[in-house]
């Protein structure tokens, strides 16, 4: 028998649970006629529930800090950035029963996708092996590559095979960096890179090499600028419920992989890819700020106003430092809740399927639908960074970790960012108060049932409640950011 390392799955059992729910919901698609999209949507919701259960009992993990032969860490990081996934898994369930019942695209197969896309992500977080975060990056991708083209438009399609195309490329360039990154540590488990590289004075042209093509990979994932093409084109296209768990999930899951290749594994060559993180997160808001003024799409506007977002995380992470972790981690809360709250409003006031997104079709909506232009308006203000909202609270916490580092010009230069972003933003919000309505024909009596209704309102309470008292997660978030290796 060849020798194998203790078979240990406790720290697995959230991605187990989940696929094992998206293999049953599967089987009962297959037999179930009768109620088959309530059965599978709480079907669904119960697998999430119970992978977010085994999170939780993971938070005093009293087990070795790694398992699996060093490929999976039991670490509260881990647990963190797994819940933040979860909770957006949790409302893109909600959200994609109204929005296929009411398109009548709605088949089974949706809530196994997205369960198997989650459970890929939050294996990403939990990878401390770059074969691991490989195959978790994979597994998301191909499920999300579906999900994106599940909508029988010829748009859903089109988006579908440019992310297909797009991301192929991704995976080669960090498979790739993969294979140098071994070549010059001997090792692809992230504790090994880092032991291995701080052993030696001098730096290997072939680690580097190494380096900047994981950070390719994973910096198209996030969508960070020049690896940024894919994201409007694919926010548009894609189905709104799975725009949302997009927006959410895969920014969470790939920045996770990012800070443990970054601050973990070439922790010693913090000197050699600060600068590189510094350019890329300046050009990232540059441009995502300024190309997101000119759109006259609400989806494809914040497909822009994303990939600013991603600049002001790696901003953030420009710190190098647990604090530098601990406020991209709030950052990314904030985002998700944001991002996952607004696309279930622009979802909620498109009525059905993807009517109604141009901007003009936001002109007078206060009058006609308060309460979603009040959720809309909220969102937007907290993407604008406005108080009392969390998003002020997580731009003030980036900004404020990168100062500490020295790298005030950055800073500057990311206030700027958001002066023009609050431009697109209220345009918004101008918009839906300050224009007379426009005439729409039956848009002007959407259909909102009050169970999406209110999952749209979590959000929207906690980006309030955090915005006023951030103190409620900023001690978990804190201990989350000590990553041990």
């Amino acid at each position: 028998m060849l020798p194998h390392p203790p078979l240990t799955f406790g720290p697995l059992v959230p991605e187990l649970v989940l696929a094992a729910t998206g293999i049953i919901v599967l089987l009962l698609d297959a037999f179930e006629t009768r109620y088959r999209s309530m059965l599978l949507a709480a079907m669904a919701e119960t697998g999430i529930l119970l992978a977010a259960v085994a999170s939780v009992r993971l938070w005093d993990w009293e087990g070795e800090p790694t398992v699996l032969g060093g490929m999976i860490a039991a670490d509260r990081f881990a647990v963190v950035t797994r819940l933040i996934i979860l909770a957006a898994a949790s409302i893109a369930v909600v959200y994609a029963k109204h929005y296929f019942d009411g398109t009548g695209e709605g088949r089974g197969e949706i809530f196994a996708l997205l369960l198997f896309a989650t459970s890929g992500m939050t294996l990403m977080t939990a990878s401390v092996d770059l074969i691991t975060i490989f195959l978790a990056l994979e597994i998301f991708s191909l499920s999300l590559y579906v999900m994106t083209g599940f909508s029988f438009r010829l748009a859903s399609g089109e988006a579908a095979l440019k992310y297909f195309l797009l991301g192929a490329f991704s995976s080669a360039f960090f498979l790739y960096g993969i294979a140098l990154t071994y070549g010059a540590t001997g090792t692809t488990k992230i504790a090994g890179i880092a032991n291995a590289l701080g052993g030696h004075a001098e730096v290997s042209t072939l680690t580097l090499a190494g380096l900047s093509l994981l950070v390719i990979g994973l910096a198209f994932k996030v969508g960070a600028v020049p690896f940024h093409m894919w994201t409007p084109d694919v926010y548009q296209g894609a189905p709104t419920p799975i725009t949302a768990f997009m927006a959410a999930g895969t920014k969470v899951a790939a920045f996770a992989a990012l800070i443990r290749v970054l601050d973990v594994a070439f922790q010693p060559l913090t000197w050699n890819w600060t600068p590189v993180i510094w350019v890329l997160a300046a050009i990232t808001m540059i441009v995502g700020s300024y190309l997101a003024i000119s759109q006259t799409d609400i989806k494809r506007m914040l497909a822009y106003s994303s990939i600013a977002h991603a600049g002001f995380v790696l901003t953030g992470l420009t710190a190098a430092n647990s604090v530098g972790i601990q406020s991209a981690l709030f950052y990314l809360l904030a985002y998700a809740l944001m991002v996952a709250g607004g696309f279930g409003t622009v979802m909620l006031i498109s009525s059905t399927g993807e009517e109604h997104t141009s901007l003009d079709s936001y002109r007078g909506l206060a009058s006609r639908k308060p309460f979603l232009s009040g959720l809309m308006t909220l969102f937007l203000l907290s993407m604008a960074g406005i108080p009392p909202t969390v998003g002020f609270i997580a731009k003030a916490s980036v900004f404020g970790a990168a100062v500490s580092a020295g790298q005030w010009p950055l800073v500057v230069i990311a206030v700027f960012c958001s002066v023009v972003a609050a431009f697109f933003y209220l345009r918004v919000i101008v918009l839906m108060y300050m224009t007379e309505p426009a005439a729409l024909g039956d848009f002007a009596d959407p259909d909102v049932p009050r169970a999406t209704a209110l999952v749209v309102l979590v959000p929207a309470v906690l980006v309030l409640v955090l915005g006023v008292f951030p103190g409620l997660v900023w001690g978990f978030l804190e201990s989350a950011s000590i990553i041990k290796w």
